[in-house]
């Protein structure tokens, strides 16, 4: 299969686009000199504006799970409880995260269910020092409520660490409105950069609890906000992935937020009716407090049928969709509409799928499908 002709319609990394591609193979800078600096603060700044946020902002060479690492390793000390919610892949790695430094009040419900409010404030009650939440679970298409979570980590007076990866710059999400004490994104989601950089806002309050005695080494974030207020990285940056990330942010300022956001979430709302059309059950349970994710669509592999075949059917076509992981593998299939997914994308996935699905037996007729997500998408 040609990479070239190959479409990423998966929950990251996205498609890439072009100038972004370019912009990498510039020659190297002094990363301590004025450019990078300039460069810096550029991507700071954008980013600010998509995190929605007035407080300190760090890129760290590293992906998503570096800066949850970061977060956890800065704020919790071995004594201190974190409550940590399960919905999905990415809560059960931020649990396991935790428990390296601190005592995890695990809240796990099933993958795909819904986060029960009047749980996690019981064990809030009880006192934590953090509680640790993906706000858009990609392994389970789910949507968790950030906001209100945010209400009661200010009423228990305990730290909000929230996984934003997926939905910060995909979604609406109100980083200072909500409360979040430390917020984090991949470069390789929404913001359609090229992985291995992870930004994430601090504030005042997360940086007032980090008195633990020995900080990580590289992922110390006093050592950030040190080298920031100089507009430095404390270690050598990965400079290609900074001219990539410095050209995927003018491409989402230049497109705006709320373009943006609507685009990614009429993606979303158009693979539902397609769904729905072709008799495709949505994964996800849902309750008032949750929602389908606005980025990546989980459904569920049709009775008597093994969703690897489905992704395998799609990547034939040279359409790479992702199945289930873990517990979910073979069970669950899921389409990603984040990034620079185009509608166009959007009607190619849902054309073949169609054909996919009638090799497999589990629709009768081709069109349904398309016409509902087309339907949907001619709203954009």
């Amino acid at each position: 299969m040609d990479l070239e002709d190959t479409l990423l319609m998966m929950p990251g990394p996205v498609p890439v686009a072009p100038k972004v591609l370019r912009a990498m193979s510039k020659p190297m800078i002094n990363h301590r000199g004025k450019e990078f600096s300039a460069m810096f603060d550029d991507c700071t700044a954008m980013l600010k504006e998509i995190f929605q946020t007035q407080n300190d902002l760090f890129t760290i060479s590293g992906s998503g799970t570096a800066s949850m690492e970061a977060a956890l390793g800065c704020t919790i000390d071995k004594d201190d409880k974190v409550v940590a919610i399960e919905n999905g892949k990415f809560g059960e790695r931020f649990k396991d995260i935790a428990a390296r430094y601190g005592q995890v009040v695990p809240l796990e419900f099933e993958w795909g269910q819904s986060v029960d409010l009047g749980l996690v404030e019981e064990k809030l009650a009880e006192g934590a020092k953090a509680v640790t939440m993906v706000h858009n679970e990609t392994s389970a298409g789910i949507r968790n409520p950030a906001e209100e979570i945010g209400k009661l980590a200010k009423k228990y007076d305990a730290l909000f660490i929230m996984d934003g990866v997926t939905s910060i710059g995909g979604d609406d999400v109100k980083v200072d409105e909500w409360g979040v004490d430390i917020a984090v994104v991949g470069s390789q989601k929404c913001v359609a950069a090229p992985p291995g950089l992870s930004m994430l806002s601090v504030n005042e309050r997360a940086f007032e609890a980090m008195t633990k005695e020995n900080l990580p080494y590289y992922l110390d974030l006093k050592a950030y906000k040190k080298s920031a207020d100089k507009s430095q990285t404390p270690y050598t940056p990965a400079v290609p992935l900074f001219f990539g990330l410095q050209e995927a942010l003018k491409i989402v300022m230049e497109e705006g937020m709320e373009a943006r956001i609507n685009r990614q979430a009429t993606g979303a709302a158009a693979i539902r009716a397609a769904m729905d059309a072709m008799g495709i059950e949505m994964f996800p349970q849902l309750n008032e407090f949750s929602d389908y994710s606005n980025t990546v669509s989980a459904m569920k592999a049709p009775e008597g049928v093994n969703s690897n075949d489905i992704k395998k059917g799609m990547m034939d076509k040279g359409i790479i969709i992702a199945g289930g992981q873990n517990r979910l593998s073979g069970q669950i299939f899921r389409i990603g509409s984040m990034g620079n997914v185009a509608p166009k994308d959007i009607m190619l996935t849902i054309q073949e799928l169609e054909l996919v699905l009638k090799k497999l037996g589990i629709v009768n007729e081709i069109g349904p499908g398309t016409e509902a997500a087309a339907s949907v998408l001619d709203t954009l």
